[in-house]
């Protein structure tokens, strides 16, 4: 059975968790959005995914600036100020009971609100904007930590900008949906994308990285969303006088790298073994393992 990086360990904890709705926590079971809702309707708003490390949001002042300028892209008033959001994202962690627990993983969710009919047209949005808070007690899988995971590269591309922005972290996630699904019925985890010019992009639900003779690679950056840990790892690279590159580089430069990983707010970095049938590494290699204690650092400077 094929595994992500999203993969966890269930958790009964998760059974009787309050999410936030509209400012009002409900059991889970209860939470519930309008059929007419803008989100569920035709996937127009944007989300976040949060990670909570000791006590508080990694990196969230980076993931509100993301947000917030996602949603002034696409006209959609959240309808909180960035105060106010944070302290309804505490308010959630808190009814919860969460601060002092690890292995907390929250996505926030805002849609444009609920429309007065089946239309595309935001003239049709009768109500304030929709906002959803799930938390959850989800931690990545040591075993996806340590020994990576198996890409495929399929033949669906990152879109031209002019057709949907890649840099939109919008509930619109169908093009990643269509290439996770061609990668896992390939056999591998997840999927590898290239851009409309045939180079290296980005991972279905991941950030993608080559180390090629003591240097990291990641793609230019184009044609994927503004990563918040692709970003934190290009950082620490810098830090540390790794050399760091984003550019332009194709499969041949994968299937020839010494190691891979990728990058995300779930679980941080996460090892590639296989690119297409191509084996990589056995397991974690010297570099990754390095990031991975680099990025913890940071996480840990971060929330402190």
């Amino acid at each position: 059975m094929a595994k992500g990086t999203h993969d966890f360990a269930p958790d009964p904890r998760n059974e009787s968790i309050l999410i936030n709705v509209n400012g009002e926590l409900v059991p889970r079971a209860a939470a519930t959005v309008s059929v007419f809702d803008s989100g569920f309707m035709l996937g127009d708003g944007v989300w976040e995914g949060l990670r909570l490390h000791r006590g508080k949001i990694a990196f969230l002042e980076a993931h509100l600036d993301r947000l917030y300028e996602g949603s002034k892209a696409i006209a959609m008033d959240v309808g909180l100020s960035r105060a106010e959001l944070s302290d309804r994202i505490d308010a959630t962690i808190d009814g919860n009971d969460m601060r002092e627990q690890e292995g907390v993983h929250i996505r926030l969710m805002v849609t444009r609100g609920i429309r007065s009919t089946p239309y595309q047209d935001p003239r049709v949005v009768i109500s304030p904007a929709t906002i959803v808070i799930i938390p959850e007690y989800k931690a990545p899988l040591p075993s996806t930590i340590e020994t990576g995971i198996r890409l495929f590269t399929v033949h669906v591309r990152r879109g031209d900008p002019a057709v949907q922005d890649q840099k939109l972290n919008s509930h619109s996630k169908l093009n990643c949906i269509t290439a996770c699904i061609q990668a896992t019925q390939a056999g591998a985890d997840e999927a590898l994308m290239l851009d409309p010019q045939g180079f290296v992009a980005t991972c279905n639900s991941t950030h993608f990285f080559i180390v090629r003779k003591g240097e990291v690679w990641t793609s230019a950056g184009d044609y994927c969303l503004g990563g918040i840990t692709r970003s934190s790892v290009i950082r620490v690279c810098e830090e540390a006088g790794i050399p760091v590159f984003q550019k332009n580089f194709s499969l041949t430069d994968v299937y020839g790298a010494d190691e891979a990983f990728v990058t995300g707010t779930f679980a941080g970095v996460v090892p590639v073994t296989e690119v297409d049938g191509r084996k990589l590494t056995e397991a974690r290699g010297p570099m990754v393992e390095r990031l991975q204690g680099l990025y913890k650092a940071l996480i840990d400077r971060d929330v402190a």
